[in-house]
C-alpha cells in the first residue's frame, strides 16, 4: 500500500514539463485570446449531453466493445490466488487486464482524436471521446472486481476524471473526494449524492481543460494535435483510475 500511496503522490505531483513551460503553455495562453466566448458554453452543454447519453443509455453498447464475463471471470480467478498467497507475482497478473485497456484505450484515442482533427472535427467528437474513458473506467473497474452500475460508482468514476485532470489545490481536493467516497461505498454508508450535480460538475472541467485542444481540433490539418490531446487525458484518467481502484480492492483485501 505504501507503493501505492508513493505512485499516488508522484502523480498528482508532476511538475510541468520544461516543454510545456516555455513553448506549449505560451502558445496556448495566445490561442485562448482568440476563442470565441461562447465556446465555453458550448463545450459545456456538449460534454453534459454526452454524459447524458453514455450513462443513460450507451453503457449497453460500450460493454459490446470489451469482453465483461472475461473481464469478471479473470478478477475471481486472479483473486482467489491471492487469497490463497498475497505476493507480488500474483498482484501483477490481477494488475495486467487494466494495464491493457489502457494502452488499447489511449492508442484508439489517439487516431480518433488525429484523424478527426485532421477533417476539423473538434465538439462533434465528444461522445466518441467520453465514450472511450468510460469504456477504459469500466474495464478497470472489472479487473480489481468492481462494478460501475450504481449511481454511487457513476459518481465514483465522475470524480475519478476530475481527481485525474485537475491540477493544485483543486486536484488535492477531487482527491480527497474520490478516497472518501470510495470508502463509503465499500462500508456501505454513502451519504446522500447529486449524480446529475456531478455530471454538470465533470463537464465544466473537461470544457476549462479542454477549450484551447478543441478550439484547434476544429482547424482542418492543424487540428491532427487532437490525438496528443486525446492520449495525454485519457492516460492520466487511467493512471490515476489504476492505483484508486487498486487501493480500495488491497484496502478491502486487507481488512477482511
Amino acid at each position: 500500500m505504501k507503493h501505492l500511496d508513493r505512485q499516488e503522490n508522484k502523480l498528482l505531483n508532476k511538475p510541468e514539463s520544461s516543454l510545456m513551460k516555455t513553448t506549449i503553455t505560451p502558445m496556448k495562453e495566445k490561442i485562448e485570446g482568440l476563442i470565441p466566448k461562447q465556446l465555453k458554453s458550448t463545450l459545456n452543454a456538449a460534454f453534459y449531453k454526452g454524459f447524458q447519453l453514455i450513462f443513460e443509455k450507451g453503457n449497453a453498447y460500450i460493454e459490446k466493445t470489451y469482453d465483461k464475463e472475461k473481464l469478471s471471470l479473470d478478477f475471481d480467478v486472479n483473486n482467489y490466488a491471492l487469497d490463497k498467497k498475497l505476493n507480488q507475482r500474483h498482484m501483477r497478473r490481477l494488475d495486467k487486464a487494466s494495464t491493457q485497456s489502457r494502452l488499447v484505450n489511449t492508442s484508439f484515442s489517439v487516431a480518433e482524436g488525429g484523424i478527426l482533427g485532421f477533417l476539423g472535427v473538434g465538439i462533434p467528437d465528444i461522445p466518441l471521446f467520453l465514450a472511450v474513458i468510460i469504456r477504459t473506467l469500466n474495464e478497470i473497474a472489472l479487473s480489481y472486481g468492481f462494478n460501475y452500475e450504481t449511481e454511487e460508482e457513476k459518481t465514483y468514476t465522475l470524480l475519478l476524471i476530475c481527481g485525474a485532470i485537475s491540477k493544485g489545490e483543486k486536484q488535492k481536493e477531487y482527491n480527497r473526494k474520490v478516497e472518501e467516497l470510495g470508502n463509503q461505498i465499500d462500508l456501505d454508508i454513502v451519504d446522500d449524492i447529486n449524480f446529475d450535480e456531478q455530471m454538470r460538475i465533470t463537464s465544466d472541467l473537461f470544457s476549462e481543460t479542454l477549450l484551447t485542444a478543441k478550439f484547434i481540433q476544429g482547424i482542418p490539418v492543424v487540428g491532427a494535435i487532437g490525438g496528443v490531446v486525446n492520449y495525454n487525458i485519457i492516460n492520466k484518467i487511467s493512471s490515476y483510475a489504476r492505483i484508486k481502484y487498486k487501493k480500495r480492492y488491497l484496502g478491502k483485501k486487507l481488512s477482511s
